[in-house]
C-alpha cells in the first residue's frame, strides 16, 4: 500500500455551529498532518504525531501555509446544463424551454454524453468537489457517460437518469414504463460500481404525469435505500400550473407525498415558496430542502429562508447546492457568499462556520454520507480540498491583515473561486486539473 502524508493547517467539522464562537462544533490543528492509503483517511492530527504512523516510504506532500478541508459537497447540479450557465431568461419557465430543454436534447448522442462528463467532471476538481448529486438528462446514456467517467475518476457521486413524460419536447420525453425501465438498468448497471450511488429522479411533477410519479413510488418501494431527487416550488408559476395538473393535491409538497417521495434520503431543489403544513410534512418525513442561491437569484426565484427553516418548532433538514446550469458558478465558495446576500436581505447572518459546515458535513448528512465523506475522520474516504487564501493579488492584500481563522474563511467564502483551490484529492490522488494546460497539477 503507497501511503501519503499531506501537511497543512486542518479543518474539520464535528456538528453544526450554534454560533461564531462555538468552538466546539469544528477540529482545527495549525501544523496538522493527514495520512492517507488505499483511497482512506489512515490517521490525522498533529504533524510530528502522525509523522510517527507513517511507514517507511511514505511520499509527502508540504501544503503550508494552505488549509485543508473534506472536499466539497454539491447536493444539487445538472450534468446536462453546462452550456445553459448564463443563458438570458425572464424567469424559470421561461429558461426551461428556451434553452434548457433545447440543450439537454443534444445527450441522446453517447459522444457528446461522453465528451461533456469529462468537462463536467473536470470542472467539479476545479473546484474543490468531490462529491454531487447530479441529475442527467431523460436519455440513459447520459447517466451512463455520467457513471462511467465517475467510475473511472474513483469518485463518490448520486446521480440519476430524469423522468419526464409530459410538458416537454418529444425527444426529451419518456414514457412511464421507459422511465422505469430505464432507471432500473442504470440501478443494475451502476449502483454500488465503484461509488457510485443511483438516484430515482422524476424531474418535477408538472413533466411527470401521475402514472410516471406512480413508477417512481415503485421504484422507490423496490429500492429504498437509493436516494430520491426532484424540485419543489422554486416559482410561483411553476407552483400554480402544478397545482393545475394535480388538482386534488392539498399542495405541491402534497403531490410527492401521495406518491411516497418524501424521506430522509429524499432532495428537493429550491423549496422557497412553502407553506408551514409543507414544512411540517418536510420536517416529519426527514426530507431535504436544498437552497440553491445563486440560481434564485438569476432566475429571480425568491429567497430562501433558510434560518426559518432551520429555527422552526419543526425544523427542515437543508443543504446548499449550485443548481447548474440555472446557478451560475460551479464554485461552492461562491455560491455560499451568494448564499450569505440572501441571508442579508432577510435581516439575517450565515457565519463562515456555518458556510463552511454546509459545504462538507452538513451537506454530507443531507446525502446520509456522512460515514463516507464531508470529514477528516479516520476511515472515511481521502476526499480533500486544500485552500489559499491568497491566491489572487486582491486575496493576498485582505489576507495581509487576516488574524483568525473565521476572517480567513470569510475571505475565502467571499472572493474565492477555482483559484482559491491549490489541490483536489479524490480518494487520495491529486486530481486538480490546471485550466492552461489541461492536466492534473
Amino acid at each position: 500500500m503507497t501511503t501519503t502524508l499531506l501537511r497543512g493547517r486542518l479543518l474539520t467539522f464535528n456538528h453544526a455551529p450554534h454560533s461564531m464562537t462555538d468552538s466546539t462544533s469544528y477540529r482545527y490543528e495549525s501544523d496538522g498532518g493527514l495520512l492517507m492509503g488505499d483511497g482512506k483517511i489512515i490517521a490525522t492530527g498533529d504533524f510530528e504525531t502522525v509523522k510517527a504512523q507513517a511507514p517507511v516510504g511514505t511520499i509527502e506532500i508540504d501544503h503550508r501555509p494552505h488549509l485543508i478541508l473534506p472536499g466539497f459537497i454539491d447536493t444539487h447540479i445538472h450534468f446536462p446544463q453546462m452550456q445553459v450557465v448564463g443563458s438570458y431568461a425572464a424567469n424559470l419557465l421561461e429558461w426551461l424551454h428556451d434553452y434548457t430543454f433545447l440543450e439537454e436534447q443534444r445527450f441522446a448522442d453517447a459522444d457528446h454524453a461522453t465528451r461533456f462528463a469529462g468537462h463536467f467532471f473536470d470542472e467539479l476538481t476545479r473546484h474543490g468537489t468531490t462529491t454531487a448529486s447530479a441529475y442527467c438528462s431523460v436519455h440513459k446514456t447520459s447517466a451512463d457517460a455520467f457513471f462511467a467517467e465517475s467510475l473511472k475518476r474513483n469518485m463518490r457521486m448520486v446521480a440519476g437518469k430524469v423522468m419526464m413524460d409530459r410538458n416537454a419536447p418529444e425527444a426529451l420525453r419518456d414514457t412511464p414504463q421507459d422511465g422505469y425501465d430505464d432507471t432500473k438498468q442504470v440501478i443494475a448497471d451502476w449502483h454500488g460500481k465503484g461509488r457510485n450511488h443511483v438516484a430515482i429522479t422524476p424531474r418535477f411533477a408538472i413533466t411527470s404525469s401521475p402514472e410516471q410519479l406512480e413508477m417512481a413510488q415503485t421504484l422507490a418501494r423496490e429500492h429504498p435505500d437509493l436516494h430520491i431527487q426532484t424540485h419543489l416550488s422554486e416559482n410561483h408559476d411553476e407552483i400554480r400550473t402544478t397545482l393545475a395538473l394535480y388538482p386534488h393535491a392539498k399542495d405541491y409538497t402534497d403531490i410527492y407525498a401521495h406518491y411516497g417521495l418524501l424521506g430522509p434520503k429524499s432532495l428537493f431543489g429550491h423549496c422557497i415558496h412553502l407553506s408551514d403544513r409543507e414544512a411540517d410534512a418536510l420536517s416529519e418525513s426527514g426530507s431535504v430542502a436544498v437552497f440553491c442561491p445563486t440560481s434564485n437569484l438569476f432566475l429571480g426565484s425568491g429567497l430562501f429562508a433558510l434560518k426559518h427553516l432551520e429555527r422552526r418548532q419543526k425544523p427542515v433538514r437543508v443543504s446548499v447546492a449550485t443548481d447548474i446550469g440555472g446557478g451560475t458558478s460551479y464554485s461552492m465558495l461562491r455560491t455560499l457568499d451568494e448564499a450569505y446576500k440572501v441571508l442579508q436581505l432577510q435581516g439575517e447572518r450565515l457565519n463562515p462556520f456555518d458556510s463552511f459546515y454546509h459545504m462538507t458535513l452538513g451537506n454530507a448528512r443531507a446525502l446520509s454520507l456522512e460515514n463516507h465523506i464531508g470529514t477528516l475522520d479516520v476511515g472515511t474516504d481521502a476526499d480533500l480540498v486544500v485552500l489559499n487564501m491568497a491566491a489572487t493579488p486582491a486575496m493576498a492584500l485582505k489576507a495581509e491583515v487576516v488574524q483568525t481563522l473565521a476572517e480567513e474563511l470569510f475571505l475565502l467564502q467571499t472572493m474565492g473561486d477555482d483559484r482559491a483551490v491549490a489541490q483536489t484529492y479524490v480518494a487520495g490522488n491529486a486530481v486538480k486539473v490546471s485550466s492552461e494546460t489541461g492536466t492534473a497539477k
